[in-house]
């Protein structure tokens, strides 16, 4: 069996696409969700210090509430 450098494994998997899915909506509703978490991430008082690491992730966290997944195809 041969072995796939790791280098190969980077480009492989940087060449992958993703797409946030929901159940039960269009993809085209994502941007409204994402906007809706994001300013709702922006008006959290603990988040105000203007981390953007922490705002990413908890608008992230949010539109996961919301339904939508991120698969890889």
């Amino acid at each position: 069996m041969r072995k796939i450098s790791r280098w190969t494994m980077v480009v492989l998997t940087a060449c992958s696409s993703t797409e946030w899915v929901h159940p039960r909506k269009p993809s085209s509703e994502y941007t409204s969700d994402y906007n809706t978490c994001a300013t709702a991430a922006t008006r959290d008082p603990t988040l105000q210090q203007g981390n953007q690491f922490l705002l990413t992730n908890a608008t992230e966290r949010c539109i996961h509430k919301e339904g939508w997944r991120l698969i890889e195809q």
